[in-house]
């Protein structure tokens, strides 16, 4: 371990939105956030300026208030431009997946800051990621698909009450509570005939126990306390505690600021036998899907104060409350990350030291 009082980082960064939706896959469909991320985008290019890091962007002086001046569309033409501008690292703060124009980008070994897109495409779908964890012996909620053309012919084979989700979800978004068949029936035919998410969406067994979000970091070199230190495995920030549910959902972040109802627990649960094994599993999975950034697994308790790792995101929410219009925007991963001594700046300086060359 070295003491150091700051690491200087030398690469110019540039930071790429969701500039258009992803493609539908056998049929399902991931909506796309209002805006493409470029809040976020903005927040942390805004954050690395503040720090006095290279920061190349579409203007030359972007406005704090406005994020599309901070960030580069995730085309092929917006990241050539990005690389034209200078940068040396691009922070991939957009959806990814096969097939991505970035993927040519990472080829030519371009640094970037974000997960592999195959490994996304992969694991994006809840759907193949429970399956996944499971093989690993992971506890995940019991869970069935539910298709367009079944929903009056299926019996589901699930206790209830139960969560109905979109295959290829974003948060919170399209997640109801359905407390019988009845009720499943229909939540399935309005998300259907509406089309957000596509041909099928999955249900899986509401658990009533307490809700907690799990954010694992990957290996690598951080500066913890001051000190340089270098993580050889996976590891988590502490848990965040959600409350104020809304009918037994916690509502999504972009109608609710998350600072108003998550917390982080408490130190003395930090020693918890439940609360390590959680963590484990959490950094567990993460290795299994070869994390290369960040990554937020949403996790719940059933009555017996068992957790269930219920909903694994390779993109987490990134905002920070940072910029003088945003200041109750942090996101849940700040929240931990502000437990552990970082600011939002130190985080986001943390996340890039974790970049990585093909």
């Amino acid at each position: 371990m070295q003491r150091i009082i700051k690491m200087k980082f030398s690469e110019k960064v540039a930071i790429l939105y969701q500039a258009g939706a992803a493609p539908e896959r056998n049929g399902i469909i991931k909506p796309m956030k209002t805006g493409g991320y470029a809040d976020s985008g903005a927040d942390i290019a805004y954050s690395l300026t503040n720090q006095e890091i290279k920061v190349v962007t579409p203007t030359n002086q972007p406005s704090a208030d406005n994020d599309f001046e901070w960030v580069f569309r995730d085309t092929a033409e917006g990241i050539q431009n990005a690389l034209n501008g200078g940068a040396t690292v691009l922070w991939l703060n957009t959806v990814l997946y096969e097939g991505h124009p970035i993927e040519e980008f990472i080829s030519k070994g371009i640094a970037v800051v974000g997960q592999n897109p195959k490994f996304v495409e992969i694991y994006d779908d809840k759907v193949a990621a429970n399956e996944f964890l499971k093989r690993y012996h992971l506890p995940v909620p019991k869970s069935t698909i539910i298709t367009k053309g079944r929903i009056e012919m299926d019996d589901f084979n699930l206790n209830f009450p139960a969560v109905i989700k979109p295959i290829r979800g974003r948060g919170s978004q399209g997640v109801s509570f359905v407390s019988s068949k009845e009720d499943l029936k229909s939540a399935a035919r309005k998300k259907f005939e509406a089309n957000d998410f596509g041909d099928a969406v999955y249900a899986e067994e509401f658990l009533t126990g307490e809700e907690l979000t799990v954010t694992v970091m990957p290996p690598g070199q951080y500066i913890l306390n001051n000190i340089c230190t270098t993580k050889n495995l996976y590891w988590t920030l502490p848990p965040v505690v959600r409350f104020n549910h809304e009918n037994g959902i916690a509502p999504y972040s972009g109608t609710v600021a998350v600072m108003k109802n998550s917390k982080v627990i408490s130190d003395k649960r930090l020693s918890d036998e439940n609360i390590l094994k959680l963590c484990s599993n959490c950094e567990v999975a993460a290795e299994m899907v070869g994390a290369r950034a960040p990554i937020r697994i949403d996790c719940r308790a059933d009555k017996e104060g068992n957790y269930f790792l219920f909903d694994l995101n390779m993109k987490p929410n990134m905002t920070g409350g940072n910029r003088p219009h945003r200041k109750e925007q942090d996101s849940l991963t700040a929240l931990a990350a502000r437990r552990i001594g970082w600011n939002f700046d130190e985080l986001i300086f943390n996340i890039l030291l974790q970049n990585w060359i093909n």
